[in-house]
């Protein structure tokens, strides 16, 4: 099939949001619709959620939370406090020591407000664009787009884009994607790629998207 470059993604969007009804929100949307919803909280869920499962990472990000929701709380718990509440993700002793620093350095910094600031966000260690991007969507309503796994994968299963790299994926997606779905993306493909569009023999025959769909790399599918 020719690439189309023609792909309604309006359609797609409208199609996505009946599909992932039925399925669990992705960790950090789920964490805002319970109140979880600060920068700073929505920065640190991200970091715990890197190579960790969304059924850990969620309990994970508010167990940390019952005793610590803002930099000033979380800088009272030491390093070692903070990796015994967070243990059950992956890289825990690692990440323990960047939360506490992150805290630390927005109260010496920035007076313990975390700024809504792409540039503020990267300069931290450890974290890159996709968790900056999607803490600050949600935690400031910026439009960024977060690309992860099912994000590159979907896109580029549909034909939409056409890249080897989520680094890439991101660039054709600024590039094309209205900028009224940037956050939107995340929310939806997450969801559709971990229980519709997954990596190995994807759901294609009961997919609400397959007409639009050019089914880029399929070999199998159910």
């Amino acid at each position: 099939m020719p690439f189309d470059i023609e792909f309604d993604i309006e359609q797609a969007i409208q199609r996505l949001r009946q599909a992932v009804q039925p399925y669990p929100k992705a960790a950090m949307f789920e964490l805002a619709a319970q109140g979880y919803e600060s920068l700073f909280e929505q920065l640190i869920a991200c970091i715990i959620s890197i190579r960790t499962y969304d059924e850990v990472s969620l309990p994970v990000a508010k167990r940390l939370f019952a005793g610590a929701r803002t930099p000033a709380d979380m800088v009272r718990l030491t390093p070692a406090e903070i990796d015994a509440l967070i243990r059950d993700c992956t890289y825990h002793e690692a990440k323990a020591q960047q939360i506490w620093d992150i805290a630390n350095a927005i109260i010496q910094e920035y007076g313990g407000e975390l700024p809504c600031d792409l540039k503020v966000l990267l300069a931290f260690k450890g974290v890159g664009p996709k968790c900056a991007h999607l803490a600050l969507g949600i935690g400031c309503g910026q439009p960024y787009i977060s690309v992860d796994v099912h994000v590159h994968r979907v896109t580029n299963r549909w034909g939409y884009v056409s890249t080897r790299t989520p680094e890439k994926t991101l660039a054709a997606l600024e590039a094309k994607l209205p900028q009224a779905y940037w956050v939107e993306i995340n929310q939806l493909l997450v969801p559709f790629g971990k229980h519709i569009c997954t990596g190995n023999l994807p759901k294609c025959s009961s997919c609400l998207l397959l007409d639009l769909c050019q089914q880029v790399g399929v070999e199998k599918h159910r």
